[in-house]
This record gives structure tokens, C-alpha cells and sequence, in this order.
């Protein structure tokens, strides 16, 4: 028995219009709802790719703190890239590491949370 952590399960963060969140994640990476309406009474949005799941609470209000992000890594760095263009996804600048062969950049969602693009070519699996 492990006593590590094996991986992060899932994130939750607050939305002010569930509706658009789940439009906009589903169309910028591919994540699917799951409907947890028979499981319980609980209000939050579950959105899933199979291999990470994020869940959103319904807020009225984004309350915000400084600096607050998660970061998604890509397999195909230009694809995704894109795929973000052809979405009108408006992203920084690409910063480029190449001492590990990385890059990341960074976008927001409709509620402005910040997410960070990240690729490493050296990557191994």
C-alpha cells in the first residue's frame, strides 16, 4: 500500500451562468456533462473527459482570489493552439522553455478563471 498521491481527482470552481460554463468547457476540451441529478440534491455542474472530471458550483457572485489558476497540459501544442484559434479563444502570449522543451501560455473562461495551457515535449508517459 501507497501512502502517495496517485492523481488529482477532480477541481471545483464557482460559475455564474452554469449553462455557458458547460457550453464553453465542453467546446474548448471536450468534456461531456454527467447528470447527478438521481445521485443527489446537489446543485454542481459535473463535466467530464473520462481521465478528469470538473466540477462547478453555482454562485451569484464571483468572489476572487489573487492568483487563482489550474493548468491543463496538451499533447499537440500546435494543434491545440489551433483549435483555440478556430474557437476565437483569445490566449498571451506563448512563453517557451527551452531548456525542458516546454511552453505554456494562458486563457480565461466566461467567469475569467485563469487556465494555463501547458505542453512539455519531453514528456514521457
Amino acid at each position: 500500500m501507497s501512502n502517495r498521491a496517485h492523481s488529482i481527482h477532480h477541481i471545483n470552481f464557482p460559475t455564474t451562468d452554469p449553462e455557458r460554463t458547460k457550453a464553453w468547457y465542453c467546446k474548448v476540451f471536450g468534456l461531456r456533462q454527467v447528470d447527478v441529478s438521481a445521485m443527489s440534491n446537489t446543485r454542481v455542474l459535473l463535466l467530464t473527459r473520462g481521465d478528469f472530471d470538473m466540477h462547478f458550483t453555482p454562485v451569484k457572485e464571483m468572489r476572487r482570489m489573487a492568483p487563482f489558476h489550474f493548468a491543463v497540459e496538451v499533447e499537440d501544442w500546435d494543434g491545440f493552439m489551433a483549435h483555440l484559434d478556430a474557437l476565437g479563444v483569445r490566449r498571451t502570449r506563448t512563453i517557451a522553455r527551452p531548456q525542458n522543451n516546454s511552453r505554456y501560455c494562458y486563457i480565461t473562461d466566461p467567469d475569467r478563471t485563469t487556465i494555463e495551457i501547458v505542453y512539455h515535449g519531453n514528456r514521457k508517459d
